[in-house]
């Protein structure tokens, strides 16, 4: 968004009557975030991104889960939105994220266990948005066929898409339950000895094992930790099958992530080296079945 743009929107929609400090944070696929301050307090605001991609998110859903998710103290307290022009500000939470070396201590593994148990006992807003692994591929794929180019994923990972994605149609059903879905180091915040999750904007209900599959996947967890990480949060050691859904679903919110990747490059052009080299590892991930075997 265009400076100019973005110092009316805060003018207009962050709570105060002072000037505004505005601190351009991320452009993501769809969205835009920035930290402002006004009047001495601090807000995080997030706003539709300029040519973002159309994902088919609900932000009136997002919302609503939203403010649940503030009242159980799972997210920042959202103070302004606007559902027309997608714009939604909320209080800053000022605290760390997790380094990687803290992400696996056993002690943050029952934490990050019991604030999934919290986020997953979540009241689901009416209608709910249901989302499956299949779902999230196609979403990504028709976004992928939109722009110049097409999909860039290769045929074998898309064919081993679909026999993974037939694999887990054919598991039994489990209940499903609000997922953020968007697990990663930089979403989770310590503000003392609290947990706080930021951007639910993938959020949906689906299985609950898919949270904790993207949070070992994108922490790059080994076998061993992933079973300590299902072990706190099921209280109990994995069974044969629900060690056989958690890996299904890693590989499969692996290629989902790499979809995403995918679609970032193509959206945003060059300069994203991160991701670059994430979608490379991802790439190579997933052509190893060992990784995710049973």
């Amino acid at each position: 968004m265009p400076p100019g743009d973005i110092e009316r929107l805060c003018r207009a929609v962050v709570p105060g009557a002072g000037p505004v400090e505005i601190q351009p944070l991320a452009t993501g696929l769809i969205s835009e975030t920035y930290r402002v301050v006004r009047d001495g307090v601090a807000y995080a605001l997030k706003a539709a991104a300029e040519h973002g991609a159309d994902l088919g998110l609900d932000v009136a859903w997002e919302a609503q889960l939203l403010e649940r998710a503030a009242s159980s103290k799972l997210a920042p307290p959202l103070v302004y939105f606007d559902p027309k022009r997608a714009v939604m500000v909320s209080r800053w939470v000022a605290g760390q994220s997790w380094p990687l070396k803290d992400v696996k201590r056993p002690a943050n593994m029952r934490r990050l266990a019991e604030l999934l148990r919290r986020v997953h006992a979540l009241s689901v807003p009416a209608p709910p948005r249901v989302m499956s692994p299949r779902s999230w591929v196609q979403v990504y794929g028709a976004a992928l066929s939109r722009r110049a180019g097409g999909c860039t994923v290769d045929t074998a990972l898309r064919t081993a898409a679909d026999s993974r994605l037939q694999e887990f149609a054919r598991l039994p059903p489990v209940a499903g339950a609000v997922c953020h879905s968007d697990l990663h180091a930089m979403n989770l915040i310590q503000d003392g000895e609290s947990l706080i999750l930021l951007d639910w904007e993938y959020a949906h209900v689906s299985d609950p094992l898919w949270d904790l599959a993207g949070w070992a996947a994108n922490n790059d967890f080994e076998a061993e930790t992933q079973r300590d990480l299902l072990r706190s949060y099921l209280g109990a050691a994995p069974s044969t099958s629900e060690w056989i859904r958690f890996r299904l679903l890693m590989w499969l919110y692996d290629y989902v992530c790499l979809l995403w990747s995918a679609l970032y490059l193509n959206t945003r052009g060059g300069g994203a080296n991160e991701i670059s080299r994430r979608a490379t590892l991802l790439d190579a991930r997933l052509r190893l079945p060992a990784h995710y075997a049973a």
